[in-house]
C-alpha cells in the first residue's frame, strides 16, 4: 500500500465554514480525491488527501485555518463487494490496526481512493493488495 499525507482541517460548526474551505482548496487547484468530517459540538475536524496537499496547505494556512499534516496509507481499491474486507484483513494479518477508515467511491468496477490512518505505517506500506 502507498503511503500518503493527509491535511486535517479544523473548523467552527457552523453554516459555510466547509464551504468556504473547499473553495480555498479549489482556488488552489487541488482536488480533494478522499474526505471525512468528525463533528463536535463548536468545531469539527475535515480529514483529506489532496491532489496537491502542498498547495491546499499553503492555500488553508494563507486563508487563516489552522491545518495539522500526518501521514497515512492511501489505497485505491475497486469498488466492488469485498474489496475493503481484503485489504482489512492484509493490514490485520500484518498486525497493523486500523484506526480510522475514510474514502471517495468511485462508480461500481472503478477504483476508489481509501485512507487508512494505521498504527504502523512502515509495517502497513509493505502490505501488498
Amino acid at each position: 500500500m502507498a503511503r500518503g499525507t493527509q491535511l486535517s482541517v479544523a473548523l467552527e460548526n457552523k453554516p459555510g465554514e466547509l464551504a468556504r474551505m473547499a473553495s480555498v482548496v479549489a482556488r488552489a487547484k487541488a482536488n480533494i480525491e478522499a474526505m471525512a468530517v468528525a463533528d463536535g459540538t463548536d468545531m469539527g475536524v475535515v480529514r483529506m488527501v489532496t491532489s496537491s496537499n502542498a498547495k491546499a496547505r499553503a492555500a488553508l494556512k494563507k486563508a487563516g485555518m489552522s491545518v495539522v499534516q500526518s501521514p497515512v496509507i492511501v489505497a485505491k481499491l475497486t469498488n466492488k463487494p469485498g474489496a475493503l474486507a481484503a485489504a482489512a484483513k492484509k493490514l490485520a494479518a500484518a498486525k497493523v490496526n486500523i484506526e480510522y477508515v475514510y474514502g471517495s467511491a468511485g462508480r461500481a468496477g472503478e477504483a476508489s481512493t481509501i485512507v487508512f490512518g494505521v498504527s504502523d505505517i512502515a509495517r502497513a506500506a509493505r502490505v501488498e493488495l
